[in-house]
């Protein structure tokens, strides 16, 4: 029997989208901020040898330049202001993140609410500051080296620093904005329309090779279908749920009795959603982000060997990358994602208990068991995902970038702002449906009040 919430949703449709004004404005907001970002990727960082790099890129477009391209919305390729992407933010929020559990300061200033939230934010926008200043110089530095910068010298350091790092706090503050102002995750947004946009690019150059003849046509067939494939693949297992029954008492409240309910606490097969993903491919690109403009020549021995052996499709850079979405999946469903200890605390403050086991610390204790179990399906499935595009593409020496993380990220993100699309328009549904029956109360009251008078006026 569907809910009465699931009933509603089943009935969505452009007419209530038009009636919700909210909605819309939100849609609009989120919508001229991103296309301000697109419109930041096209617009370049001063003293770049546009023609030199655009060679570079033709030739490093199906190795870790593609990858970091894609992440980039391009930005990379035509070394925009937002060169370096949000991932530096990223990664400020992965330090953190594990600080915040081994360091019990940060730990305590985690509980204190909304104020400890403001200053772990303000921890990451100065590591941000920080990872964003020594990439961007790392950047300049190497592209000096490989012969990209037209006018090298301490001033084209200094402005393509203070330009990379610029754009990568306007980008974090975009997101932020689109977080609070408007629809969906305005971080996850960014790099969602920033693999949207590079899509149509690579699969041109996909085609393309098909057509001339670098790739045979059962090759170019079996290709999409698994795409196509992976895709419903990933859209099941983010709908795939482990429910856990929970009974509520019955209870009495002044001298009515109400009887107990029963209910399902809901436990998604991956909790984390995309970020393990997000996250495993920021510290990946970390190391290699300026050895790939620096090039092997121009390398020291450490760097040409982190560049030869972290590039898509080598072996170190497939076990690094598994080993990096099975820890963070673990890590961030334990603890930002699921906290098994606060939702045994809140099924004991709603008088809600699982059959068969105590409230509490038993509780919190069953809670990371099936967890634990569910999180091993959870991990396969992204492991599986984000690295068989990979292998298959390495193999086939497809020159397109298109991995099984861009996949993820856009079936998670899309997903997400759907579902926040929907809940902002059941809430103005229900808003609709009070303000009918307070107008039907009082037109009922009136009507009342009309008939006890009729007598008296005669």
């Amino acid at each position: 029997m569907a809910s009465a919430a699931e009933q509603m949703a089943a009935n969505l449709s452009w007419k209530s989208f038009g009636k919700a004004s909210e909605l819309r404005q939100r849609i609009w907001f989120t919508l001229g901020l991103l296309i301000i970002y697109r419109i930041g990727t096209y617009i370049p960082v001063p003293g770049i040898d546009g023609q030199e790099l655009r060679n570079f890129f033709d030739a490093a477009s199906a190795g870790l330049g593609g990858v970091l391209n894609m992440f980039t919305g391009g930005a990379l390729s035509r070394m925009g202001v937002f060169a370096l992407g949000i991932m530096p933010y990223i990664s400020a929020s992965i330090i953190v993140q594990l600080m915040t559990s081994m360091v019990p300061a940060l730990e305590q200033l985690k509980k204190e609410g909304e104020q400890g939230r403001k200053k772990i934010n303000q921890y990451t926008r100065y590591g941000t500051v920080a990872l964003a200043t020594a990439q961007a110089y790392g950047l300049a530095v190497s592209m000096e080296s490989g012969g990209l910068a037209s006018d090298p010298g301490w001033y084209f350091r200094a402005a393509c620093v203070i330009t990379l790092v610029g754009g990568t706090m306007f980008l974090m503050w975009l997101g932020e904005q689109i977080t609070q102002r408007g629809i969906g995750n305005g971080i996850s947004l960014i790099i969602f329309v920033g693999i949207i946009a590079e899509i149509p690019a690579a699969l041109a150059q996909f085609f393309e090779q098909g057509r001339s003849g670098a790739l045979s046509t059962p090759m170019v067939l079996g290709v999409i279908v698994m795409l196509i494939a992976t895709l419903f693949f990933v859209v099941f297992m983010e709908r795939s749920l482990r429910k856990i029954h929970i009974q509520y008492p019955r209870r009495q409240v002044g001298m009515k009795v109400y009887d107990g309910g029963s209910s399902h606490l809901p436990i998604k097969v991956n909790p984390a959603g995309v970020i393990p993903a997000i996250f495993a491919s920021s510290l990946l690109l970390l190391p290699t982000t300026m050895t790939t403009f620096s090039g092997s020549e121009a390398s020291g021995p450490v760097l040409s060997w982190i560049l030869a052996n972290f590039g898509p499709g080598q072996p170190l850079y497939l076990l690094f990358f598994a080993g990096m979405l099975i820890f963070f999946t673990y890590f961030y469903t334990l603890n930002v994602a699921f906290k098994t200890d606060d939702v045994a605390d809140n099924l004991k403050n709603q008088n809600g208990f699982i059959p068969g086991i105590r409230p509490g610390q038993r509780t919190s204790e069953y809670l990371e068991y099936v967890v634990n179990r569910v999180l091993v399906l959870g991990a396969g499935y992204l492991t599986l995902v984000a690295l068989l595009p990979e292998i298959v593409r390495s193999n086939l020496s497809i020159t397109a970038y298109f991995g099984g993380t861009s996949i993820l990220i856009i079936v998670s993100v899309g997903m997400d702002t759907v579902q926040q699309i929907q809940s902002h328009l059941l809430a103005h549904q229900y808003e609709g449906l009070l303000e009918r029956s307070q107008l039907r109360g009082r037109k009922g009251t009136g009507a009342g009040r009309a008939k006890r008078r009729t007598p008296q006026r005669k």
